[in-house]
């Protein structure tokens, strides 16, 4: 099954996170973090506290059930909150709630051109990028690179199949037979650090770095939209030539 149709079909009733800003996690998270080989009060601490402000614009893709987008709405008090979804997350957090504060679009495809440019100061994903193979990872990271403005930042979890092999397949809750599928049949697709910041400089991003490691079993990278236009003839020369090496990669 494609990674898009999966996570469609797969998070309809919403992903569940548990509660990220306590350091003594629920019994949700316990779970959670028990397979990922991490604590998501770090994730929150290490790769997103650090690039918001009291009143930072925040972009977040695929926010489920709103584990994380709560998390985030708890450091922006004078910020927004905009979170992308190919379902309705309205049943899950009302925006009343957060009045002019929480902004929720359900979307069809990876086509953010309805967002503002140069608007948001953070992108962010959770349980996202895991499940994409690796030209949608790109396609994501490159619709969502304008939206941001210059200098702002981004921090992703993806899979990490050298990570995941050293964690181990059954401690990382991974049912072996991913391993033998192809990635367009898998809600796992292959993926590692190298690739992952190649595809990220790809679709237009610097790469702080490719991953924070401080989860056992998946990456968390760190990107930023750089200073210099992304529109500029000089930023898309270097994109095409970025995206002709990547390609010639994994051709």
């Amino acid at each position: 099954m494609a990674s898009r149709e999966w996570l469609r079909s797969a998070h309809e009733d919403g992903y569940d996170s548990g509660e990220i800003t306590s350091k003594e996690p629920d019994a949700r998270r316990a779970l959670e973090e028990a397979k990922i080989g991490g604590s998501y009060y770090d994730v929150f601490q290490k790769a997103i506290q650090p690039f918001v402000a009291p009143n930072s614009r925040v972009l977040e893709l695929g926010p489920g059930r709103g584990s994380w987008t709560r998390a985030i709405l708890s450091l922006v008090p004078n910020g927004e909150v905009h979170t992308i979804d190919l379902h309705d997350v309205t049943r899950f957090m009302d925006p009343s709630n957060w009045p002019g504060r929480l902004h929720c679009h359900q979307v069809t495809e990876n086509d953010y051109r309805f967002l503002p440019d140069a608007y948001f100061d953070f992108f962010f994903s959770f349980g996202v990028l895991c499940h994409l193979m690796r030209e949608e990872r790109r396609e994501v990271l490159q619709q969502a690179l304008p939206k941001l403005r210059p200098g702002g930042y981004s921090a992703h979890e993806y899979g990490d199949w050298i990570k995941l092999d050293a964690f181990g397949w059954v401690a990382g809750g991974m049912p072996q037979d991913l391993k033998f599928l192809p990635d367009d049949e898998s809600w796992w697709p292959r993926n590692d650090s190298r690739d992952m910041a190649l595809t990220a400089r790809a679709a237009g991003w610097r790469v702080v770095t490719p991953d924070l490691d401080i989860l056992r079993r998946d990456g968390i990278i760190i990107l930023r939209r750089a200073n210099e236009g992304f529109w500029s003839v000089r930023g898309q020369r270097t994109r095409s030539a970025l995206r002709r090496l990547w390609r010639a990669a994994w051709s």
